[in-house]
């Protein structure tokens, strides 16, 4: 049975509180995406999410929505351990902190058209993807991978992948606190050994592009872009390592639900309260593998740099690729925000969805504070990726939150029977997008059509206000797992 979704304004959808839900859901979305999202179970998880004990605000989600493990993805909640709040593994999701990385360059996409193809040919070569991709020239010791787990990207930029300016230009300067290797299962220690510096598989990818269009001239001065400059997106999270910690913690948050009396509308919701010892050790354990990621992005961005030198010819500081801002998708973290009239201090989950921080907030970098925190929001690997920044509508209304990407309209097996007998690969070619992969079965399951239209996405973002649209980036030299 449809639910009865109310248009509250200007892309906004209200579903009713109504039953055992706590508080009311929001969903922002255009008419036609709400008729799509209506025959979708997404809207029930944003119903679930909303029966959360300790729940504030609403149950939200963005324009990307669309089904998840307990929590849509494209879902944003946020729990106050002072009114019973709980913290909740699927609210995070399995690749804990995916996330995404922009690079900017000196570069015009006219200079590297002539090496293209050695380009590609150099990314897909010098950083692994794939299912199981392991670098053999980078094996961690337990000591080794334990520091990694504690320092994030600083361990990476201590041993010379990068350095010091990278780590100010990425969320929490790549590195949340609390990290405690200790309680991480051998096994997840085990599957993260070999896996850092590695993209991995599914809609992981690392992207050459062209800044197609500036739509705002003054934050694109000064997030360093320009018309025609060479970008890099790196997209990839904490590999193994993350799906075992969460597949780990599901176990105990199923038993923490039935011993703390947490009432579940789907057992894929269980919790555990913020105040309990399950809560304080799953929030551990998940910024290990955020820390993972924060290090493995940085890695990745250190092997493209060399691989732009060598392919290229041309020096480091002739290139400057420089990191802009690097971005969580997956994550539960702390943060202070205004509900009722009353600061509060919240565990905000956002599961593929992406903080949006507004200008003057302390935690935007200096650089960026006049014009608000960078938001990256990757399309499909055939049309375009955007650029956008953080507003005070969204930190009024969304705890400082928008969308993460495209979104996902159809599964990875519809996409691979829609993608049966086309030569996705030489048709991209065709079109001056070239790309290198794991294998055909990947680059079927990520064709376009398996995704919406992020142009509009971010048009919804940038009408109702929660982001704001800096600039367009087009694809040049896809690299997928």
């Amino acid at each position: 049975m449809a639910l009865p979704m109310e248009k509250i304004g200007v892309c906004r959808w209200r579903l009713p509180q109504e039953g055992k839900m706590r508080t009311e859901g929001l969903v922002f979305a255009t008419d036609d995406m709400m008729e799509a999202i209506r025959q979708e179970q997404a809207l029930e998880q944003v119903r679930n999410v909303a029966t959360l004990p300790g729940i504030m605000g609403p149950s939200i989600a963005m324009p990307d929505i669309h089904w998840g493990y307990g929590f849509p993805i494209g879902g944003v909640a946020a729990f106050d351990e002072n009114e019973g709040g709980v913290v909740s593994p699927g609210g995070v999701g399995y690749d804990i902190n995916c996330g995404v990385r922009l690079l900017r360059s000196a570069l015009n996409a006219d200079e590297i058209r002539p090496r293209l193809k050695e380009l590609a040919d150099g990314l897909f070569r010098n950083i692994p993807s794939g299912v199981g991709s392991r670098r053999k020239d980078l094996k961690l010791t337990l000591q080794e991978e334990k520091q990694v787990l504690q320092k994030g990207a600083l361990w990476a930029v201590e041993r010379g992948f990068g350095t010091e300016n990278d780590l100010l230009h990425i969320e929490e300067t790549g590195r949340l606190s609390g990290a405690d290797p200790d309680i991480v299962s051998d096994r997840a220690l085990e599957r993260g050994q070999s896996q850092l510096g590695t993209l991995g598989s599914g809609n992981h990818f690392l992207e050459v592009q062209e800044v197609e269009e500036i739509r705002d001239e003054e934050a694109a001065q000064t997030l360093g872009l320009s018309p025609g400059q060479v970008t890099v997106t790196i997209h990839t999270g904490s590999r193994g390592l993350g799906y075992q910690i969460c597949d780990d913690y599901i176990g105990v948050m199923r038993r923490a639900s039935r011993k703390y009396g947490i009432e579940l509308p789907d057992p894929q919701l269980c919790s555990a309260p913020l105040s309990s010892p399950e809560a304080r050790q799953y929030l551990s354990a998940m910024a290990c593998a955020a820390n993972f990621a924060f290090a493995n992005r940085q890695l990745i961005t250190d092997w493209v740099r060399e691989t732009f030198e060598q392919v290229l010819g041309r020096r480091p500081a002739e290139n400057q690729l420089s990191v802009i801002y690097d971005v969580c998708h997956n994550i539960a973290k702390w943060e202070t925000h205004r509900v009722g009239g009353k600061e509060r201090r919240l565990c905000v989950h956002r599961k593929g969805a992406t903080r949006a921080f507004p200008p003057g907030h302390p935690d935007v970098p200096d650089m960026y504070r006049h014009v608000g925190q960078p938001v990256l929001i990757p399309g499909d690997m055939g049309r375009y990726s955007y650029v956008l920044v953080g507003t005070q509508a969204a930190y009024e209304e969304t705890f400082g939150s928008t969308c993460h990407g495209a979104g996902r309209v159809l599964s990875r097996h519809a996409a691979k029977k829609l993608a049966r007998g086309r030569d996705i690969i030489g048709q991209l070619a065709a079109r001056g997008i070239l790309v290198r992969a794991a294998g055909r079965a990947t680059v079927a399951e990520e064709i376009s059509e398996a995704y919406k239209d992020v142009m509009e996405v971010v048009g919804v973002v940038q009408q109702a206000g929660i982001g704001k649209i800096v600039a367009r980036l087009r694809p040049l030299a896809v690299v997928k797992g």
